[in-house]
This record gives C-alpha cells, sequence and structure tokens, in this order.
C-alpha cells in the first residue's frame, strides 16, 4: 500500500492528501502505465528508451494554469531536439484530452490520462487522493533512466519554472 502524506497540499482551501513518495533526483525512474487518447495503454518510459523524457504532472487541461503550462511546454518542444520526449499526465479522461488538444492546437507533446489506474500519480508522489487529480509537478528523466529534475509545486496554481525545466532538459541531451 503506498504511503499516504495530508497536509502538503490545498485544494479550495482545505488541506489534502498526497498518495505515494516523492521521486528523488537520482534514482531510476518509476515505470507507469497510462492511458492514450485512443483508449490504449502505453508505458511512457519503456516505449522511449534512450531518450530525455519531461513528465508534467497536471490538474486537468481544463484549468488555466494547466491549459497554459501544456501550451508552454507545447511551443518549446519545437525548439528541443528529437530526442527528447514530452509528457504531459492528467486524469482528464482520454476523450476529453484529445478534444482539449485539438482545440488547442497542441500537437508536439503526448496527453496521457492517469485516470484509470492511477500508476503515474501514485508512483510520483502527485496524487491527490480526495479529488483524484495530480498535483503539479515536472520531471526530467534522463537517457539511462535517472531522474535528473523533479520539482513539486507548493500549490496547484503555480507554475513550473520553465527556464530551470529547460535547463535540465538541455544538460541531459
Amino acid at each position: 500500500m503506498a504511503k499516504e502524506r495530508f497536509g502538503l497540499i490545498q485544494f479550495g482551501g482545505a488541506d489534502q492528501t498526497v498518495v505515494g513518495e516523492d521521486v528523488r533526483l537520482g534514482q531510476v525512474a518509476p515505470d507507469f502505465t497510462a492511458t492514450a487518447q485512443d483508449w490504449l495503454p502505453v508505458q511512457a518510459l519503456a516505449r522511449t528508451p534512450g531518450k530525455v523524457r519531461l513528465l508534467a504532472a497536471v490538474a486537468s487541461l481544463d484549468t488555466s494554469v494547466c491549459d497554459r503550462e501544456t501550451r508552454r511546454f507545447n511551443e518549446e518542444a519545437a525548439r528541443l531536439s528529437e530526442d527528447v520526449r514530452i509528457f504531459v499526465i492528467s486524469t482528464d479522461l482520454p476523450y476529453a484530452q484529445k478534444r482539449w488538444c485539438g482545440a488547442a492546437g497542441v500537437d508536439r507533446v503526448v496527453t496521457l490520462s492517469d485516470h484509470m489506474h492511477t500508476e503515474f500519480g501514485v508512483a510520483y508522489g502527485c496524487l491527490i487522493k480526495e479529488k483524484r487529480v495530480l498535483r503539479r509537478a515536472v520531471f526530467v528523466i534522463g537517457r539511462d533512466g535517472k531522474v535528473v529534475y523533479a520539482d513539486y509545486m507548493k500549490a496547484l496554481g503555480d507554475e513550473p519554472r520553465y527556464a530551470d525545466v529547460l535547463s535540465a532538459v538541455q544538460r541531459a541531451l
């Protein structure tokens, strides 16, 4: 059973329970199965060996901050090496992710749904138990499969430090 930690983050002004441990720099990144827009299971890390992976956990693409963050990473993806893969993970249903990406013109990042099994949320310490959404966090996984950057936002409305994330991606190449 995964560890539960109460009070790390608030939702609507109330303390919440985060399920799972935070990942640490240098550890082998936990693989996970999530659901693609076509409802097929995807093991994001296993299917991209030797690549640098950026994993962005967001609560919902339908919120303003998550929308802005995902669009930003989509724009940045155009300037990054072909050896970088960006995955944005939420508990939105796959068809909601597909609709959002189509409406937003997001086509360079891969959105994955953690709705079915919450494997990602638990493995990366991002699942907010009471709301069944993910707390905002960003991870960079090096070519060797180890975590080279991990940042958990203090509040759901905080955006990542994009320059720091992109610098970590460049160093991992």
